[in-house]
């Protein structure tokens, strides 16, 4: 195995991927070969002729299937019950590196994965060779050139994920947007050109801004510590004052919000899913969103802490907003795959809004809304396809009766619409309900100026006459305070209809979609599945229910990631007792003078 990837490195003209054979755990290089494996399919599908169309996709078929069983190997190896490093925000196993790779700049090839990213590498090697099987009804056209594109972005993605030296993060960072650009723009629909432009431009603003921190953490760090290098460990020693950690936070969460995307930098998300081919919107929604969280937990919250408890409530306020705004919006389209392009917005808003809550239960939610998505979004653009190729529609009221035409098809969507909706059993229930359980235990998310009761110096006696308003230069004994902690209620009951929303629009998609009677003749001609869409869709089905039965299995392995990083911000926060650490006791309820009259008026009566 060491022999193949020197052979490997000195093929893709690298040496440093040939030094990297020099590792631990045997001296395989798991994280470089699952990183650079889809290389050796790129180099395969550059040597085929392109009029071989079946063996050109067989061959980036086995290709991420290769990929896949590789990456096993991080699965096995892994070990979540090693000790963590004291006084570090993340602790990185199987790690490669760090080799010099520009000695001049301090930027070396360094690799590594805890319990945030391993899961997040598990899915992209998952999805990518359902994706590409996905793709041979669909893509007739530059078949050899599509492959190479999705094979490329599989190497960024992964890339992204893996890295620990920042400057080679922000390089796999910006491969990922090339071939996604081009997947859209040359295999997308009728307005393709106008998608790719609008995902390059704002992807592009997002990743300049983020090149701009980069530098500047970069300088200061070098003249803080007296070694200039880009490994994250070096970074994250750099000390920063207020207003350079607002500034720099800004930039940095800029770039990931409009990855997510965040609401209200959202737009460029609908017109590139609707456009992108489906193995296009599959990877951009189950894999390329979720490097937009990732890049917040591993990247904005350590880097600046301090930045993150001022942005914190309007953070929150934004992923509210986008919980509703994007539930609402899905619900009054008629065309399915922007209706499931909306309802990213809204699953990622939990997500967003389950990190920002600085809460054991908060965080684990988040990451698994992540997995879920990806797990259930993908098979939701997965099953658009499916109607798309028989239908060549995406609009609503098109079909009806599909159920009656193709049970074996109802049944699969049934499951996977369920799992978005966060049906208890299935994967997408585990992650939005801790993420909600998080933010209602969140102190973290209250404004500088508290909100509380007020009493109005001229209202007369008696209970009732208190109105909510902000508590400046208000003595204590004229209002009933709520407790801090009551805005983080406000947030849950608020982000909590949006699950009711999500419900009430995914299915009633589904009912006009596969229920009632037949009244076009081309759903009656719809053929059944094939065996090759059957086989694309029973791992999402599975692994849907798997993730819903056993969520243990995943949830243990972030566990220990998930407190040491808590306890890094913990301590790197000026504002003490912000930061849950330790999951509260399930009867913890908000406190202050407001609740402890309720209860008093509760107990009169």
């Amino acid at each position: 195995m060491v022999q193949l990837t020197n052979i490997f490195g000195a093929l893709v003209g690298n040496p440093l991927l040939a030094q990297a054979a020099a590792v631990s755990e045997g001296g395989i290089p798991w994280l470089t070969l699952t990183t650079f494996g889809p290389l050796l399919g790129i180099l395969a599908l550059l040597l085929i002729p392109r009029e071989q169309v079946q063996v050109l996709r067989n061959v980036a078929l086995l290709t991420s299937l290769g990929v896949f069983a590789v990456s096993i190997g991080i699965l096995v190896l892994f070990d979540p019950s090693l000790p963590m490093a004291a006084g570090e925000a993340f602790t990185f196993q199987l790690t490669e590196g760090p080799y010099e790779w520009i000695p001049s700049l301090g930027v070396s090839y360094a690799l590594g994965v805890d319990g945030f990213s391993y899961w997040l590498v598990m899915l992209t090697t998952f999805l990518m060779p359902l994706a590409i099987w996905s793709t041979y009804s669909s893509v007739h056209e530059n078949v050899k050139e599509y492959m190479i594109c999705l094979l490329f972005l599989e190497v960024g993605m992964i890339g992204a994920l893996v890295a620990t030296d920042v400057f080679l993060f922000y390089i796999f960072w910006e491969v990922m947007l090339i071939p996604m650009y081009f997947i859209i723009g040359v295999w997308g629909g009728a307005d393709r050109v106008k998608a790719a432009a609008t995902f390059f431009i704002y992807t592009m603003l997002g990743s300049i801004l983020m090149l701009l921190a980069i530098m500047y953490v970069y300088f200061q760090a070098g003249v803080q510590t007296g070694t200039f290098s880009f490994l994250y460990t070096d970074i994250l020693a750099a000390d920063f004052s207020a207003t350079e950690q607002f500034w720099l936070f800004a930039a940095f969460f800029l770039a990931f919000a409009i990855k997510v995307p965040l609401f209200p930098f959202h737009t460029w998300l609908p017109l590139a899913h609707v456009q992108a081919p489906t193995a296009g919107s599959v990877i951009l929604a189950a894999v390329m969103l979720k490097m937009g969280t990732y890049g917040i937990l591993r990247y904005a919250f350590p880097l600046f802490p301090d930045a993150l408890k001022t942005f914190a409530p309007y953070i929150a306020v934004l992923s509210v907003i986008g919980i509703i705004y994007g539930a609402i919006v899905a619900l009054v389209q008629d065309d399915v795959k922007k209706l499931v392009a909306y309802s990213s917005v809204s699953h990622l808003g939990f997500c967003v809004l389950g990190l920002v809550a600085m809460t054991p239960q908060g965080i684990s939610g988040a990451m698994y809304v992540m997995l879920a998505h990806g797990i259930a979004t993908g098979g939701l653009f997965l099953c658009v396809g499916v109607l798309y190729e028989r239908r060549h529609s995406r609009q609503i009221a098109d079909f009806g009766g599909v159920a009656s035409v193709m049970p074996m098809f109802a049944t699969f969507f049934m499951v996977i619409t369920f799992a978005s909706a966060g049906l208890p059993g299935l994967n997408g229930f585990v992650g939005e309900f801790l993420s909600i359980m998080g933010t209602s235990q969140s102190h973290f998310l209250w404004f500088e100026t508290p909100f509380g009761f007020i009493k109005p110096e001229n209202a007369g006696s008696g209970y009732g006459v208190y109105e909510l308003s902000a508590m400046t230069d208000v003595a204590i004994g004229s209002a009933r305070q709520a407790g801090p902690e009551i805005t983080a209620f406000i947030f849950t009951i608020f982000a909590t209809s949006g699950v009711i929303l999500g419900a009430a629009y995914l299915l009633w998609m589904f009912k006009r979609v596969m229920f009632g009677s037949v009244v076009h003749d081309e759903i009656r001609t719809m053929p059944r599945l094939s065996a090759r869409e059957i086989g694309v869709l029973v791992p999402i089905v599975l692994m849907a229910i798997f993730m819903g039965v056993f969520p243990k299995y995943f949830l243990s392995r972030m566990d220990p990631s998930i407190h040491q990083f808590l306890t890094y911000m913990d301590q790197n926060v000026t504002e003490a007792n912000t930061v849950v650490v330790e999951p509260l006791d399930p009867t913890w309820v908000p406190q202050g003078s407001m609740i402890d009259l309720a209860k008093e008026r509760r107990n009169e009566r």
